[in-house]
């Protein structure tokens, strides 16, 4: 399994506390710098609350340059290798609507692995990697608030979905 560093979970740490109560997003690259996205979620609710009813403290829309600076790595030897989004108040879980905004065609948009962050109050309390096999996504990892790795899940099924580790 590829780990993500402590120092790249300390920046996205220090992101999720700064957008908190809302949901912080970005990706980091292979290199472990992290890049920050914008959470456009409350703008598309302004525009359309319909399409999407959800603000930006309970979902999280990255804006179009962001989606083209994670497409655009990809053609690159530092490409992106995890997405993540902070969960405010509710737990590091793969949500139905992580899994929409992940596939396409019942298959990952992006071969990275997902990252959620658990911040309750301001607070970082863990943070659970996310890997799509056979058809959905497990949880693999989990790392705690100082950013260091504490276990992993044997993958032996697709039955194990995340499950407190």
């Amino acid at each position: 399994m590829n780990k993500i560093s402590p120092n790249s979970l300390k920046e996205i740490y220090k992101h999720a506390i700064r957008q908190y109560p809302s949901e912080a997003c970005g990706f980091v690259f292979n290199d472990g710098s992290v890049y920050k996205a914008t959470n456009i979620q409350n703008e598309l609710h302004q525009k359309n609350p319909i399409i999407y009813p959800r603000k930006s403290t309970e979902a999280y829309s990255m804006s179009l340059l962001d989606i083209k600076i994670l497409d655009n790595s990809f053609k690159t030897n530092n490409y992106a290798r995890f997405i993540y989004h902070s969960h405010p108040d509710v737990g590091a879980y793969f949500s139905d609507e992580d899994t929409e905004k992940a596939l396409f065609m019942k298959k990952p948009i992006y071969d990275v692995n997902h990252l959620v962050v658990d911040i309750k109050k301001g607070k970082i309390i863990e943070t659970k990697e996310f890997s799509f096999v056979d058809d959905s996504f497990i949880c693999i990892a989990t790392y705690d608030s100082n950013g260091f790795y504490v276990n992993s899940l044997e993958i032996q099924s697709k039955e194990h979905l995340c499950q407190k580790l």
